[in-house]
């Protein structure tokens, strides 16, 4: 795309749980989110899936997905993303065509393979299956492309007998299906597998140019899919004026920076709280690290940034993660300031 061209925006949100707000109070914050999302012409909203951190609240995309769902009516929703190794393809499958009744023509089925959580919660996910989950990747995407089909799969037994399945009993269309990554593995299996690939950007940043090389020159052509389609993620906060934005972004800032310490994890904090806290060295090493990769500014700012991320990786979709944080004294049950970084990109960009 050139430059001057402007990319369509899309939301992904991990439901974020801020200092003194319950799970009802960051879900229903969430819901108004994607009800305004719809309002302002984005394109589409991902629930993340990650489980066991005080932070987040995001556990269960499809329950969230139905719900948004529900609460909208033009938006694409969707995951992003299904974490596969944690589940069975059948009630993936049959998740997602069950949402794509509800809301036919706007569901999108995001997966990837990372477990979403700690080595123990990932145990205890996978209880009801084997150790080799992660192997069989590559098998249970293509179980997943065929039981979303209106035609099903097929299980042959060594006595020679067939036992047809479904994901329902009479689909009259499928959720769209991505693959999310971002290393050279998850980029050459979207390829391989002719589907549409997002490179997690929001917290990766490495590697983001290969891994679209990599996509785009080995990608195979599929019914669904005749030419490459990608989109990357990006962390963004816009806020009247810079300095503003700037506090609003330090909370997920200092979270991120305390995933990457190995520090405990805690609800995040609100703006106040952050500026009051201050960092160590090695924290605040990793926060100007990550800050570098983020789109901090006015909505003018952000939306110009965007422009040029867009165009660098060729691309005509950015899916953001709307990271701005709380300050005191802001309802619990809204968000204030991703609901006004929302706003500004959509006025700014023309959305």
């Amino acid at each position: 795309m050139s430059e001057s061209m402007i990319p369509a925006l899309s939301v992904l949100d991990l439901v974020p749980v801020r200092t003194g707000q319950s799970s009802v109070q960051a879900v229903a914050a969430s819901m108004a989110l994607a009800q305004r999302a719809d309002e302002l012409g984005y394109r589409r909203y991902w629930f993340a899936e990650h489980h066991n951190m005080p932070a987040v609240a995001s556990t269960a995309p499809p329950v969230l997905i139905a719900a948004a769902a529900a609460r909208t009516s033009r938006i694409r929703v969707g995951s992003g993303g299904v974490m596969l190794p944690n589940h069975s393809p059948l009630i993936v499958a049959e998740q997602f065509s069950t949402l794509e009744a509800m809301a036919p023509g706007r569901v999108d089925l995001g997966i990837g393979r990372a477990p979403g959580s700690d080595p123990v919660i990932t145990q205890l996910l996978r209880r009801s299956g084997t150790t080799s989950d992660v192997d069989q990747f590559p098998q249970h995407i293509t179980d997943i492309l065929k039981l979303v089909s209106a035609e099903g799969a097929t299980v042959r037994f060594t006595s020679g007998g067939e036992y047809d399945v479904h994901a329902t009993p009479a689909a009259t269309g499928v959720p769209e299906v991505w693959l999310l990554g971002s290393s050279d593995y998850s980029a050459s299996l979207a390829a391989a597998y002719g589907l549409p690939y997002v490179f997690a950007n929001h917290f990766a940043g490495e590697g983001l140019e290969r891994a679209m090389e990599l996509y785009r020159s080995q990608f195979q052509p599929s019914e669904q899919n005749p030419k490459p389609r990608t989109f990357i993620t990006a962390n963004v906060v816009a806020a009247p004026t810079a300095e503003e934005a700037e506090a609003r972004a330090l909370p997920q800032l200092r979270q991120f920076a305390r995933l990457r310490t190995n520090k405990p994890m805690r609800p995040l904090e609100t703006v106040d709280e952050a500026l009051a806290a201050g960092s160590d060295p090695l924290e605040q090493s990793m926060i100007d690290q990550n800050r570098v990769r983020w789109f901090v500014g006015t909505g003018q700012d952000v939306a110009a940034g965007l422009r040029e991320f867009a165009a660098r990786y060729d691309v005509d979709e950015v899916m953001i993660s709307p990271s701005a944080g709380a300050y005191e004294g802001e309802p619990l049950d809204a968000a204030d300031g991703r609901a006004r970084t929302l706003e500004l990109l959509a006025e700014a960009l023309g959305a």
